[in-house]
């Protein structure tokens, strides 16, 4: 009995190893790539400009004056005057200046780095599934799913490291220089992983079952762009007939929804309440089906 218990706490250690290795091999191949050091450069010198070469006046609650090495400018906005009912020039609120900071931070770092890190992913499922390579990793005692699972992993928890990254970077620098500290900020951290993760779920489908990763990357592109023509929805459908609107509806809730979570995120920083917290919800099922699509078909598949 001990034996038997002793064989079975044997195979379980070789299986967390297998399953570790698999994902610290994916780690480090990313760590690895020139791009993914480059986003981290690029990463770092945003939050060192904000944090030395900007320098803020705040008057009262407004900037009066923003410096950014040494080039003094008043940021202002129009707004109208209640009284007479014209617009005029005034300061910008604290508030909204870092407001708009974090926005245009969340956007780069989710429409660029969700598109440069795709683009940096694809050869590693390619060269994953390369035979030979496939053929020694499936001989180790690790099931397909938890071997797939720990590639996964890996890049996911890459994406997590850069997102982190950059957004926690620069909320310190903003809130230090502001005086102002809105965690709220922080939850681009997830939408970002959360997003770029449904986005990699055709990545790795499609790459499992076609075997080319360029094919993969296009359709993935190709579904960010259509997700920017479904996001004007309210818009369009006023002037598709019956039954092309029919057909726009089943897109839309088909496809993920990858541009209208930036409204979610555009809402939650303003302080606004969320107008619909669809376009995050059915883009995760579409992942979790488009996962398990390619789970399902690299455990029925013979290499």
């Amino acid at each position: 009995m001990k034996e038997t218990d002793k064989s079975a706490d044997l195979s379980r250690l070789a299986m967390k190893r297998a399953l570790s290795g698999s994902l610290l091999l994916t780690f480090r191949e990313l760590w690895a790539m020139r791009l993914t050091q480059g986003i981290v450069a690029v990463s770092t010198l945003a939050w060192l400009l904000l944090s030395f070469a900007m320098n803020l006046d705040v008057v009262e609650g407004s900037i009066s004056a923003l410096k950014i090495f040494g080039v003094a400018s008043v940021p202002d906005e129009m707004v109208k005057d209640v009284a007479t009912g014209e617009w005029v020039r005034q300061a910008i609120s604290v508030d909204k200046f870092v407001i708009g900071i974090s926005s245009f931070v969340f956007g780069a770092a989710y429409f660029l780095g969700t598109l440069l890190g795709l683009f940096a992913t694809m050869p590693l499922i390619g060269g994953f599934l390369e035979q030979g390579r496939i053929d020694l990793l499936i001989s180790k005692p690790l099931t397909r799913s938890r071997l797939l699972t720990g590639h996964l992993l890996g890049v996911l928890l890459t994406v997590l490291a850069l997102a982190t990254y950059l957004i926690l970077g620069v909320w310190v620098a903003i809130s230090i220089k502001t005086g102002l500290w809105h965690p709220i900020m922080l939850l681009s951290i997830p939408l970002i992983v959360i997003m770029f993760g449904v986005m990699y779920s055709v990545i790795l489908s499609v790459t499992i079952v076609s075997r080319s990763s360029g094919l993969a990357l296009i359709l993935t592109y190709g579904l960010i762009f259509i997700s920017a023509i479904l996001a004007a929805h309210d818009q369009l459908e006023k002037v598709l007939s019956p039954s092309a609107k029919l057909i726009y509806r089943i897109f839309y809730h088909v496809f993920p929804n990858f541009v209208e979570v930036v409204m979610i995120q555009s809402q939650l920083l303003s302080g606004e309440a969320v107008s619909s917290w669809y376009p995050l919800f059915s883009s995760i099922l579409f992942g979790s089906v488009i996962y398990g699509l390619g789970y399902f078909w690299f455990n029925r598949r013979d290499f």
